[in-house]
């Protein structure tokens, strides 16, 4: 006669029904770490029901599931470190994914014990059938327990109504434990975030421009927070590039590599979103190759990464982050992520802020400088030039031409092409007439300087301050060199506004290095000076000179996208 094995209970099954759910029920509240309060409470199950083994399958929404936890599991089962419990997948995790499992049933046989057996992976100790019961706290469905003895194929009803509750028992500890998880990271985290804001702040002076922020940024993410991958994605002359990455097996990172199609239209999407967007696995992967790292494979495959779009003053960004292997970490971080970007967009302004006081220094030492070369040395040249003319004017009325006329008239010229140089350096130090345009100051500069200016201009986007002064210095210099060396009055001045990027031309009809009595040396200073100042704004400059068509210097300077 066929033997079936009962979960063992006295002549008052009653009784042992609430013992049973009342030791769950203590063990239940002695842990709050999950792995050990599954391992004990299901030893503890099978102890009280006379079965012999269990495990717990925890499914997420996507499908996914994790054995996360087993007790006394057949030698078949463990084979090649539980890879029955690991891959492939069988009718009870069907039917949770379904949404078809809503109490304890009896399995009709296990799917993963079969192929245990049919590929020969050991010894099932005689176990071919077992009970399933969802784990659930209220409407959230959690996971599986599944238990089994050997040779029970079957369990009453009064067995599955037993196991349904301590199943209940079971799903509202793990959501109070996964509750407190939460809270306790949640706390844990914005902790760090005070510790990253005031290290933040304490470096933000040391940041020169956007790229030293972004990188500063970065490099803090991976030093306070537990992220295995963080990457700032700005948008740079209109197309999304990575600025920096950090990776925790690799450090960080300098990278300029640019968005393929797809994971620009990604970014698009969380840019137009203005709030956090969940990163797939495969997106994350994607992301990582294109920084050229690549985070530790056990999180790579959990999909659980988030990018947030931040604001920095007239620029727009990315913050793209690996959150970690927890479900559960998903809220907390995505919390956290939130208040980062509003602490970083705030950095950014106050860099901004910065670089505007740095700005205001260094013009009021300008004007302070050019106040007194004014005052003292320009002074000084002019009374010498007048005293020169004097002193020739007394030596040329007498009969005989004094031998010190000539050198009187030497000193009187030498001193005004002084003075004439003087007053140039000064226009230089203190930009005046800026306010009505760059074209407008050049042209009023290049008449001061005796050339006849002619300016051109196409399109209609205004000029950050920083790049219209710095070509207003490039400018000064092309045509202190028309002046100097192209042995002409005239010069051509155009400024070609596109959406992306500034060309600044200065053309003169002179002749050219190659005819110049005294050809300027390859590595003039002048020269150097200029392209220096083009390079500081992320521009080039490049010089063609001929003999027949003159010198023309073009200016090729990025500029940043303008917001709507």
């Amino acid at each position: 006669m066929e033997q079936r094995r009962e979960i063992r209970m006295p002549q008052d099954s009653g009784m042992q029904e609430m013992y049973t759910l009342k030791t769950i029920a203590e063990t239940l509240n002695t842990s709050n770490d999950l792995s050990p309060m599954l391992d004990t409470v299901v030893g503890k199950l099978l102890e009280l029901t006379g079965l012999t083994t269990g495990w717990v399958f925890l499914i997420r929404e996507g499908g996914e599931y994790s054995c996360a936890s087993d007790y006394n599991l057949p030698p078949a089962l463990l084979h090649q470190d539980k890879e029955p419990m690991r891959c492939g997948t069988c009718w009870c995790v069907n039917r949770f994914r379904d949404g078809r499992l809503d109490n304890a049933v009896n399995i009709i046989n296990c799917k993963r014990l079969e192929d245990a057996t049919e590929h020969q992976w050991g010894d099932t100790r005689d176990i071919t059938h077992h009970a399933t019961v969802p784990l659930r706290s209220g409407e959230k469905m959690i996971g599986l327990l599944n238990v089994a003895a050997p040779g029970k194929e079957h369990f009453s009803e009064g067995e599955l109504a037993l196991l349904q509750a301590v199943a209940y028992q079971i799903g509202s500890a793990m959501e109070r434990m996964r509750l407190y998880r939460g809270e306790q990271r949640r706390g844990d985290q914005y902790a760090r975030l005070g510790e990253f804001s005031r290290a933040l702040g304490l470096e933000l002076n040391e940041c020169s421009n956007a790229d030293d922020m972004a990188r500063t940024v970065v490099k803090l993410l991976g030093q306070h927070y537990e992220w295995p991958f963080v990457a700032l994605i700005a948008q740079k002359n209109g197309a999304l590039s990575i600025q920096t990455a950090h990776a925790s097996t690799l450090g960080d990172t300098l990278l300029v590599n640019e968005m393929p199609p797809e994971t620009d239209r990604l970014l698009q999407r969380v840019i137009q979103s203005h709030r956090a967007e969940i990163l797939s696995a495969a997106e994350m992967v994607e992301l990582s190759q294109v920084c050229g790292t690549r985070p530790p494979d056990s999180v790579m495959s959990s999909g659980l990464a988030a990018a947030i779009p931040l604001s920095p003053p007239g620029e727009t960004a990315v913050l793209v982050a690996q959150l970690g292997s927890e479900m559960d970490s998903l809220l907390s971080d995505r919390e956290v992520m939130d208040a980062l970007a509003e602490h970083i967009t705030a950095s950014w302004e106050s860099l901004r802020l910065v670089e505007k006081r740095r700005e205001l220094t260094r013009l009021e030492e300008r004007n302070r400088l050019a106040r007194d070369l004014h005052d003292s040395v320009n002074q000084i040249l002019f009374s010498l030039s007048l005293t020169a003319k004097g002193a020739e004017s007394m030596l040329s009325g007498t009969a005989e031409l004094h031998p010190a006329a000539e050198a009187m008239r030497d000193i009187r010229s030498l001193s005004q092409e002084a003075l004439k140089e003087m007053r140039a350096l000064i226009m230089q130090l203190r930009p005046a007439g800026l306010e009505s345009g760059l074209l407008s100051a050049l042209q009023e500069y290049g008449t001061s300087q005796g050339l006849q200016v002619v300016v051109n201009r196409t399109g209609m986007r205004s000029l950050p301050r920083n790049i219209e002064e710095g070509l207003w210095r490039i400018g000064q210099e092309a045509l202190n060199n028309v002046r100097k060396h192209a042995e002409v009055t005239a010069a051509d001045i155009t400024l070609q506004l596109g959406d992306t990027e500034a060309v600044f031309i200065i053309k003169d009809r002179g002749k050219g290095g190659a005819k110049r009595k005294q050809p300027l040396p390859a590595r003039s200073l002048g020269l150097s000076i200029m392209k220096e100042r083009a390079q500081s704004l992320g521009g080039k400059l490049d010089l063609i000179s001929s003999s027949r068509t003159g010198t023309s210097v073009t200016v090729v300077i990025p500029l940043p996208s303008e917001l709507g």
